[in-house]
């Protein structure tokens, strides 16, 4: 029988921002063989923003030791991987470009909304794409662009009904 773990993966957050499967599989496919633990930890720490010295505090290491680890692997690997060839002269960098090559999951924007409102409306979609279409074993994802267009009722328009 196994016991659950009492206290969550250090910087879990990234597991539901990232796409860490697919992440993990390409940057597997630059090093030549699957990331070490270590170093998956420290690239999801910098995934949920967190600086070498964050890192370093959290693992109970020195802020030079987690800098002198990420340069040798997980910037290594990133800068491949986005094909850039530029010296990374910000951590930040790496979180960047990998949400540019697509590999951070689009927010769904539930947060934006605190009240529920129900209303009679009319919505016409007036532009519609797919930008992505991933098969993995009995699994299809199809990402979607959509644009609705509609109008919400005026102050004038509750107050007749």
């Amino acid at each position: 029988m196994m016991i659950p773990s009492q206290e969550p993966e250090p910087f879990h957050q990234a597991e539901e921002d990232w796409d860490l499967k697919r992440l993990y599989l390409d940057l597997t496919a630059i090093k030549g063989k699957s990331l070490s633990p270590i170093e998956k930890l420290h690239l999801r720490g910098l995934l949920c923003g967190c600086s070498p010295t964050d890192i370093a505090l959290n693992r109970h290491r020195t802020p030079r030791s987690i800098n002198v680890n990420l340069c040798k692997t997980v910037y290594r690997y990133v800068k491949t991987l986005v094909d850039r060839g530029e010296k990374v002269d910000n951590w930040r960098n790496i979180r960047e470009w990998l949400e540019e090559a697509g590999y951070k999951i689009p927010s769904t924007g539930q947060s934006v909304a605190t009240q529920s409102v129900s209303m009679d409306a009319t919505i016409k979609v007036s532009n519609a794409s797919i930008t992505k279409v991933n098969v993995e074993k009995n699994t299809i994802t199809i990402d979607l662009n959509i644009q609705l267009v509609g109008s919400l009722p005026t102050d004038s328009s509750k107050e007749e009904s």
